[in-house]
């Protein structure tokens, strides 16, 4: 007979240390599960873009990340989140991510005048003239 392997899942679930993206961008841990819909956050991030204030969020205004706090108590307060959020380094560990760098380039995108587009268009004429003639110089070697 073959052996069975049973592992769990590594889907992002709902749990208390989960670390969240809301709506506004910034980012919230969820300290403690209110209902099937709504959860207690807190979100002591250094950064003041990414921190976020105590509350209630409803999980369709959230996005579940993939960090994690591990061994977060239920219901803690803001100091104990605060230092299990530095001390599980997610400021750092978000910023390395590629959700925060993609958001990042978004911003800087957003914030182009009319004349830095134009810049970046003819960098990438130019860009892609030298990918073509080296092409075309191998083809002819070739």
């Amino acid at each position: 007979m073959a052996e069975i392997q049973i592992g769990a899942s590594s889907w992002r679930r709902v749990e208390v240390g989960r670390v969240l993206k809301l709506e506004t961008g910034s980012l919230a841990v969820i300290v403690e599960i209110i209902d099937h819909k709504r959860a207690l956050v807190d979100g002591p991030s250094s950064d003041p873009k990414l921190a976020t204030a105590r509350t209630t969020v409803s999980f369709a205004n959230t996005l579940l990340t993939p960090l994690v706090i591990e061994k977060l108590p239920r219901g803690a307060r803001t100091p104990t989140v605060k230092s299990a959020w530095e001390k599980a380094e997610i400021d750092a560990k978000w910023k390395e991510g590629n959700w925060a760098k993609k958001q990042l380039q978004q911003e800087r995108r957003q914030s182009l005048t009319d004349f830095d587009r134009f810049k970046v268009l003819r960098l990438k004429k130019q860009r892609r003239f030298e990918e073509r003639k080296a092409l075309a110089k191998i083809k002819a070697a070739a």
